[in-house]
């Protein structure tokens, strides 16, 4: 028997007057998993326990099965875990976004963009070691990572710093999150400091010219200490690899035994290689009993609150990664079940991520299962949930249901 979990970031919606007052589910062409839905079986799982920021961090920790309430610790330590960065007992790990802020004279400071226009891993490397050379010490280091996403290690000596993610800030006023680095000695001198050496470095002067978002200032978020998971093989019984374009997802590969598998031109958003993801997992299957494949597009989308690209990146999401493998399994006549699901919600309107139990489709190929006979919408699986009661409570559930009874 084989595995595959494939995850639309942040997919979930409401409907939206754009789309017709449909979800981008509802509106999206998505033939492939509209298969699978009428001919499996439909689940809601709370993927994020109470109390638990909904980020893709503890979601996705929850649909491996590894309850947040015992692992998580923040997403840092996760993304380290992928970049092959070692965190002391000592030291704190933080997200570090290349965000665009606006400035005022009176010191307010508004977040523009949590991504600084996606800027390319290429552009952000450099601005992150010129950061890293200006910045950097034996209490503070900075790695880079991939797009605007990156990372600083940073010695403890300060336990009540409250960091906000940008991306649930964009076009609002963070002036009071910008004064709580500064109220840090070691921090107010880095966050001054990596400000002025972005505003001149090269990298953003052509951006600005060329009419793109710079990428003005770093932004400290997700913070964590090291953690430790059980490995996937021995918690579970199978083998299996993961394939993601963010650091997140491969820290939580990294981390719990997976193999983590890099696509060349997986970029994090609606650009991605999803041929390149789809062929990975196919290959990855001849050896291994579980793959789990990822897509962020749908995410990004939602946070820069664009229904027409969050509909295509679903499309894109059916047709040039679910679609193939599936067809591709079927053709070599392997059993084999596959789940197409969200981590959480991302609605367009609010530009945020929320905890709401997610929906999702469970397709067993030799059709044990009694088929739903409904396509896969926010809606249809409440509908389909409230007959058959397979509302489950956590990850941990979902990953036995999956695995364990197949």
């Amino acid at each position: 028997m084989k595995y595959i979990l494939l995850i639309g970031d942040g997919m979930g919606d409401l409907p939206l007057p754009e789309l017709g007052d449909k979800t981008p589910l509802e509106a999206a062409n998505k033939p492939a998993i509209d298969r699978l839905s009428r001919d499996g079986e439909l689940l809601l799982v709370r993927t994020v326990p109470e109390g638990f920021p909904p980020g893709s961090d503890v979601a996705n920790l929850s649909l491996l099965g590894y309850e947040p309430e015992k692992y998580y610790t923040g997403r840092a330590p996760l993304e380290a875990a992928s970049m092959g960065v070692k965190i002391a007992p000592d030291e704190i790990a933080f997200r570090c976004n290349l965000v665009t802020v606006d400035r005022t004279v009176n010191g307010k400071i508004t977040m523009r963009d949590h991504s600084a226009g996606h800027i390319t891993t290429e552009e952000s490397a450099e601005l992150i070691h010129a950061v890293q050379d200006a910045c950097g010490s034996d209490q503070i280091r900075f790695f880079p990572g991939i797009s605007y996403r990156h990372l600083m290690i940073h010695k403890t000596g300060f336990t009540d710093l409250k960091t906000a993610p940008p991306h649930d800030y964009l076009d609002q006023d963070v002036t009071r999150y910008y004064n709580d680095y500064l109220a840090i000695d070691t921090l107010k001198e880095v966050m001054e400091k990596s400000s002025r050496i972005l505003a001149n470095h090269p990298v953003n002067i052509k951006r600005v010219q060329q009419g793109l978002s710079p990428a003005n200032s770093i932004w400290l978020w997700g913070e964590g200490s090291p953690l430790e998971l059980e490995q996937f093989k021995e918690r579970y019984g199978v083998t299996g690899s993961l394939i993601s374009a963010v650091d997140l997802l491969k820290g939580i590969g990294v981390s719990c035994g997976l193999d983590v598998i890099n696509v060349e031109g997986a970029t994090g958003y609606l650009d991605t290689n999803y041929e390149g993801k789809a062929s990975a997992a196919l290959e990855a299957l001849k050896d291994k009993d579980f793959v789990l494949v990822h897509l962020e597009a749908p995410d990004e989308a939602g946070h820069q609150g664009l229904a027409p690209e969050k509909k295509q990146a679903i499309e894109d999401f059916d047709s040039r990664i679910v679609r193939p493998i599936v067809e591709e399994m079927e053709r070599r006549g392997e059993p084999f079940r596959v789940v197409v699901t969200m981590d959480h919600y991302t609605p367009v309107n609010r530009r945020t991520h929320e905890d709401w139990p997610v929906p999702m489709v469970l397709y067993d190929s030799r059709k044990l299962a009694k088929p739903s006979g409904l396509t896969y919408t926010e809606s249809n699986v409440k509908d389909a949930v409230s007959r058959t009661g397979l509302s489950l409570p956590g990850g941990n559930d979902f990953i036995q249901r999956f695995i364990h009874q197949g």
